[in-house]
């Protein structure tokens, strides 16, 4: 089994070369997770000189979202992989967002000191930690006596057709090795109460969790192909080992399948998110 940090060196290796297609695809991947965002501010209590963290950030979101409700506040961005925090600031600077910083560091050894942030965010970065209990803590370190985590995950695969589509089509033309279910994957943190026990476990107290519900839209099959073919993880590892012949036959089967969600032009696949939320 991989150490932790041979883990995180593949996933920041990993990350830097998806950064490319996650920039290029930026207005459809944030249109589909912006209800999980919304969700989870709801339930931070932001204040306008609210200091926030924001866990594993990629290009930025929640905590941009976060940084324009805190004038008088600030937000730390953290990530892994620097080229996604490199899209995270210019996204900042197009927005004129210039209550923000940027930090390199993995979500189990913060750089940072005991009860620094009124709040922390963590979107879709769970599923992928080395070790889930250790970055909890650290969350939990980082928060002032009263401030809140709230994060979110994905719940199971059945329920996200808008990523199983791919995996299933692959799996007909490529051995996919099962996940380690303790090991980082997207569906690791699927079952209930699972995150909420490692708040739990971390001290944190008034732990609730709940169901966002996500959509991704594309304008047709072959967009929602070119999209997911190009930033999600497990789909563009796959694909690398499969030669053209089979790579076009995985995309004829993935748009077939596509176009049963075609509504009013265009394609609207669904799927659910967890949020958990808890305070210090």
């Amino acid at each position: 089994m991989p150490s932790g940090d041979e883990i995180r060196d593949a996933q920041r290796a990993t990350w830097a070369g998806l950064s490319a297609g996650w920039e290029k695809w930026d207005s459809v991947i944030m249109d589909q997770l912006s209800p999980v965002g919304t969700a989870m501010i709801e339930r931070l209590d932001v204040a306008d000189d609210q200091h926030h963290l924001d866990i594993a950030s990629g290009t930025g979101e929640p905590g941009l979202s976060v940084a324009k409700l805190v004038p008088r506040g600030h937000v730390v961005l953290t990530d892994l992989a620097a080229e996604m925090l490199d899209i995270a600031t210019r996204r900042a600077n197009a927005q004129g967002i210039t209550n923000i910083e940027t930090k390199v560091c993995s979500a189990d050894d913060l750089p940072f000191g005991d009860a620094t942030f009124d709040s922390v965010s963590v979107r879709f970065g769970y599923m992928f930690f080395p070790d889930v209990a250790k970055a909890t803590a650290e969350f939990a370190r980082v928060l002032e006596p009263g401030g809140r985590l709230c994060s979110s995950v994905w719940v199971g695969p059945e329920e996200n057709p808008w990523t199983t589509i791919v995996t299933q089509a692959i799996a007909t033309e490529a051995v996919l090795a099962p996940p380690d279910p303790d090991g980082p994957n997207m569906f690791r943190c699927a079952a209930p109460g699972y995150v909420s026990a490692l708040y739990e476990a971390a001290g944190l107290h008034d732990v609730a969790e709940w169901n966002v519900d996500v959509e991704l839209v594309t304008r047709s099959p072959a967009q929602y192909w070119e999209m997911i073919s190009e930033h999600v993880s497990l789909a563009v590892a796959a694909l690398q080992q499969v030669d053209e012949p089979a790579r076009e036959r995985i995309a004829t089967t993935v748009m077939a399948e596509v176009g049963t969600y075609e509504d009013d032009g265009k394609v609207r696949i669904p799927g659910v998110a967890r949020c958990i939320v808890g305070t210090k």
